[in-house]
């Protein structure tokens, strides 16, 4: 393993803005497929105002949800690992602040804080398993999956008799930052604003935390590393990069991230279930998928998960804004996902065969 590898695996090659410089990047595909899908959609459902601002708000806002959990699952992924316990950390997340507010009257940061520190754990806890017993990562996350999800239940009933929490009122700016931009009035009425006020505040956390998640990635250490347990975890390991310790940081990432999510969902409905979310699971890693990553790691980039998440928005709330039938939806996520997967190999392959002639 070599640096100039690792370095390959992750960004985009160091050449200029010509056509083929763009078409090379691991992007390209997702930035492409997702032109094509909001083309298609905005055609179809520019009648029902899809191109409108609320309309707009209406997938940035389930893209944003999406995307704070797609980018570490994406991290995990590019590194040759799988989580799939977030499913059941989104209402942990959720439940933790509620009853810490409403049963044992904490602050609402303080709520916080635990919050993320239980999900921390558990992601400590995963990690731990999958770096000192070496089953699969599929496999252990799997387990949580279930352990967390009877936990939820079993702590809320036995704590607070329910599997339904309300939450207090959060104040303004708490529910500014984890909820719904509207608590905060701007007394501004102008059409310039219609879709910045629609938009829920998990899509400024969204772009917050994918910007933090770019510099990790392509600009620091840490990114060629990721990568290279992607490409070869024992390669990785002889030259001394810090593996293990790395692949719990990840897991741990990604846990909190799923907390987070739970608690935005929280409030801004004031209210938290202990129902398992097993759709946002497959939701994240279509995602990732979409966006370039490799399932077999060592490949992906921050701005392609963010154009897969954003393509699989406009798929997943798009259909309501068209004539045609609501039943085609997962139809529609399939053949994104098949047409996809084809279009980004097709481009890693004209992107192999443009290196190869320069040789």
């Amino acid at each position: 393993m070599t640096d100039t590898t690792t370095t390959a695996s992750v960004g985009a090659p160091k050449a200029g803005f010509s056509l083929q410089s763009i078409f090379r990047r691991p992007e390209a595909g997702a930035a492409a497929g997702f032109v094509i899908i909001l083309i298609f959609f905005g055609y179809f459902g520019a009648q029902n105002n899809f191109l409108t601002a609320l309309g707009t708000s209406t997938w940035l806002n389930f893209a944003s949800k999406v995307g704070i959990i797609a980018i570490p699952v994406g991290f995990l992924m590019i590194a040759g690992e799988m989580d799939i316990s977030v499913g059941a950390l989104i209402p942990a997340g959720g439940i933790v602040l509620a009853m810490a507010t409403e049963l044992y009257g904490f602050n609402i940061w303080v709520s916080v804080l635990l919050s993320l520190a239980i999900a921390g754990a558990i992601g400590w806890v995963n990690g731990m398993l999958v770096t000192r017993t070496k089953v699969p990562s599929l496999i252990v996350t799997l387990a949580t999956l279930f352990v967390v999800a009877g936990l939820n239940i079993f702590v809320s009933k036995k704590l607070a008799g329910t599997t339904q929490h309300s939450l207090p009122d959060a104040g303004p700016v708490s529910e500014f930052l984890f909820g719904d931009y509207h608590t905060l009035q701007f007394g501004s009425d102008d059409a310039s604003f219609v879709i910045f006020q629609s938009l829920q505040s998990s899509f400024f956390i969204w772009i917050v935390f994918a910007a933090i998640c770019f510099f990790i990635l392509h600009m620091s250490p840490w990114g060629n590393w990721i990568a290279a347990m992607g490409g070869d975890q024992q390669s990785a390991r002889n030259a001394g990069i810090p593996t293990n310790r790395l692949k719990i940081a990840l897991f741990m990432l990604s846990a909190m991230a799923a907390a987070l999510v739970g608690m935005t969902e929280a409030v801004l409905a004031n209210t938290a279930s202990t129902t398992t979310q097993f759709g946002m699971i497959f939701n994240s890693i279509i995602c990732v998928v979409v966006g370039g990553v490799l399932l077999t790691g060592g490949f992906g980039t921050v701005t392609g998960i963010v154009f897969g998440t954003l393509t699989f928005g406009i798929v997943f709330q798009g259909i309501n804004f068209t004539t045609f039938d609501k039943d085609l939806n997962l139809l529609f996520i399939g053949a994104l996902l098949l047409i996809a997967v084809l279009m980004n190999e097709t481009f890693r392959k004209m992107a192999t065969n443009w290196s190869s002639s320069k040789k």
